[in-house]
């Protein structure tokens, strides 16, 4: 039987999770982006672009993490 650790990761990247994690991620982070950067994006200050990744990135994890999570608690 493989390991947690092992089941996790094969999971992340198999059964269509990484193709809904991400458009979850662009409808998620754009919304986001536009409540936060709003007036960065529309040229009234400096684009932050670390913050612009990490906005796309922390909805990408998590619905990757939930779909893990599901699956592992399936038998």
């Amino acid at each position: 039987m493989p390991s947690t650790f092992g089941l996790v990761c094969r999971y992340a990247v198999s059964g269509g999770i990484p193709r809904r994690s991400f458009y979850v991620a662009i409808v998620v982070g754009t919304i986001l982006n536009l409540i936060n950067q709003g007036d960065a994006l529309f040229g009234a200050s400096p684009i932050n672009w670390t913050k612009i990744i990490l906005t796309y990135f922390v909805p990408y994890a998590v619905a990757t993490y939930g779909a893990i999570s599901y699956r592992l608690s399936q038998p």
